[in-house]
C-alpha cells in the first residue's frame, strides 16, 4: 500500500471537516446582510450559491466517499432550485467522470499483487496515463495480448478505509444540504452508500454483475455491454467502449441525441431486471456513453441490486390502478404490500393527489422531462410545509423497495437532466410486470 494514502486521508478528511465552519461564517454574514436592509430571501439565495460553490469545489477535488457521494447528488441536480444549481452545475459534472489520479508507481503496484509481477506480458500495450478516474478506482486504456482495445479498472489502495471514514464526515454535516435546497434529506442516500460499500469494493462480484449484463444485451441493437476479459478482486480488465459521455449530451447535445439518450436509459432501466436480473444502481451520467452506431453504451458495474424474479409485480399493478383512478384497489394494494402500515389512517384522496403527480411520465405515450418538473415535484414532496409532504410522511417504503426506488428517481433525474421527450409509458408497457392489464 502507498505509503501516502493515510496522509491523503487525514488531508481529505480536515478538508471535509472545514465546510461546517465555513458555512457557520457565511451565515454571520448574512445575518449583518439582513440587519443592514437586504430582504431574507436575497441573502438565502446567495448562501445557499455560496454554500454549494464551497462544497462541491471540495468534492470535486476528493476521492473515496466523498466524491462518491458527490456523484450520487450529482443525479439530483436537476431537483434542485435553478437559483442554487446554476453556480455548480458544472462541478457536478466533473464529478461524474474525473478525480486526480494515483502515482503510476502505486497503480503498478496494484497490477503486480493482483496479476503477478509478469501482467505487462498480458498486454501488447499498456498507457500509464488514467483514462479516466473516479470515486474508488481509475481506469487505464490498454490493447489486450490479442488485439482487443480495453479499459482496465484498478483500485485505489485503501479505498475501503477512505470511503467510511468520508461517510463519517459526511453524516456529521448533511443538514447542510437543507441550506442549498429545502427538503433534501441526504441522510438517506448516505446510509445507502455506506450499506453499498462493500459490494462496490470487490470487483470480483461486480465482474460477475458485468458478465450476467453483457451475457443479457449480448448482440441488442440498443444497448452495448463491455464484455470482461480479465478480472481480480482489485482489477477488472473489459472490451473498450468509445462514445459520447452523457455528460456532454446533457450539456450541449441536440433534442434528437437528447430524446435517444433518455428513451435508451429508460429502457435500459425497465428491461435489465427481466432481461438481467439486475438492475444498474449507479445512474449518473458518467457511466455511460452514446456509441457512434447509436447504443447506448453502460459501464460500471459495481452497484446493482439482485432481482432474481425481476421488478416486483406489485409496483406495475399500483401504478396502473392509480392511473385508472381505482382508489379502493390502490388502497388496499398498498395496505397488502405495507406501503400503508397497519393501524395507519390516512385520507384515501389525499393518497392519489400525493401519487398522480409522480407518475405522470407514465399517464400518457410519451411525456417531456424538464427540470422545471423535476423541481415542481421535489418541492412538492420535499418542503414540510406542503401536503403531499405530510401525507409522504404516513407512508412507508418497504426496505426491499428502498433501492428500487432511489434509482428510478435518479434515472428520472437525469432524463430530466437531458431534457428528453421519451416514449416512457411504452417502454413500461412492455417490460414492467403488473403495468399493462
Amino acid at each position: 500500500m502507498s505509503s501516502d494514502i493515510p496522509q491523503r486521508g487525514v488531508a481529505r478528511s480536515a478538508q471535509l471537516a472545514k465546510l461546517p465552519l465555513g458555512v457557520a461564517g457565511r451565515a454571520t454574514v448574512g445575518l449583518g446582510k439582513r440587519l443592514a436592509g437586504r430582504n431574507s430571501q436575497d441573502v438565502q439565495a446567495d448562501l445557499a450559491a455560496r454554500t454549494a460553490e464551497q462544497l462541491f469545489a471540495v468534492l470535486g477535488q476528493l476521492k473515496g466517499g466523498a466524491m462518491k457521494f458527490g456523484q450520487a447528488l450529482s443525479v439530483f441536480e436537476a431537483a434542485l432550485p435553478e437559483e442554487s444549481a446554476a453556480p455548480y452545475r458544472e462541478a457536478l459534472t466533473r464529478l461524474q467522470d474525473a478525480a486526480p489520479p494515483m502515482p503510476a508507481s502505486t497503480m503498478h503496484r496494484v497490477l503486480d499483487e493482483q496479476f503477478g509481477r509478469s501482467w505487462r506480458t498480458r498486454f501488447a500495450s499498456f498507457d500509464d496515463n488514467p483514462a479516466a478516474a473516479a470515486s474508488i478506482g481509475q481506469v487505464h486504456r490498454a490493447v489486450w495480448a490479442d488485439g482487443r482495445d480495453v479499459a482496465v479498472k484498478i483500485q485505489y489502495p485503501g479505498a475501503g478505509p477512505a470511503l467510511m471514514a468520508d461517510f463519517n464526515q459526511l453524516s456529521r454535516f448533511a443538514r447542510l444540504f437543507g441550506r442549498i435546497s429545502p427538503g433534501l434529506d441526504v441522510k438517506p442516500l448516505l446510509a445507502e452508500l455506506r450499506a453499498r460499500v462493500s459490494e462496490e469494493l470487490d470487483y470480483t462480484l461486480e465482474a460477475t454483475s458485468q458478465r450476467q449484463f453483457a451475457e443479457a444485451y449480448e448482440g441488442d441493437p440498443e444497448i452495448a455491454v463491455p464484455r470482461v476479459v480479465g478480472s481480480a478482486p482489485k482489477v477488472i480488465v473489459s472490451e473498450w467502449l468509445d462514445g459520447t459521455p452523457l455528460s456532454s449530451i446533457i450539456a450541449s447535445g441536440s433534442q434528437t441525441e437528447r430524446d435517444d439518450a433518455g428513451r435508451l436509459l429508460a429502457l435500459l432501466h425497465f428491461s435489465a431486471p427481466q432481461r438481467a436480473h439486475l438492475l444498474h444502481a449507479d445512474p449518473h451520467p458518467g457511466n455511460f456513453r452514446m456509441l457512434a452506431d447509436g447504443r447506448l453504451g453502460v459501464l460500471d458495474f459495481g452497484a446493482v441490486a439482485q432481482l432474481p424474479n425481476g421488478t416486483p409485480e406489485p409496483l406495475g399493478r399500483i401504478t396502473r390502478l392509480v392511473l385508472n383512478d381505482d382508489v379502493d384497489a390502490v388502497m388496499a394494494a398498498m395496505q397488502a404490500e405495507n406501503f400503508i402500515r397497519p393501524g395507519i389512517q390516512i385520507d384515501a384522496t389525499k393518497v392519489m393527489d400525493y401519487l398522480r403527480p409522480i407518475l405522470e411520465p407514465l399517464a400518457k405515450d410519451t411525456f417531456s422531462f424538464t427540470r422545471d418538473w423535476m423541481r415542481e415535484q421535489a418541492a412538492r414532496i420535499g418542503d414540510p410545509r406542503n401536503e403531499a409532504a405530510r401525507v409522504g410522511r404516513q407512508l412507508n417504503l418497504p426496505p426491499e423497495y428502498l433501492l428500487l426506488h432511489r434509482v428510478t428517481l435518479g434515472s428520472i433525474a437525469v432524463l430530466c437532466q437531458l431534457g428528453a421527450t421519451a416514449p416512457y409509458r411504452q417502454i413500461a408497457e412492455q417490460w414492467q410486470p403488473g403495468f399493462k392489464a
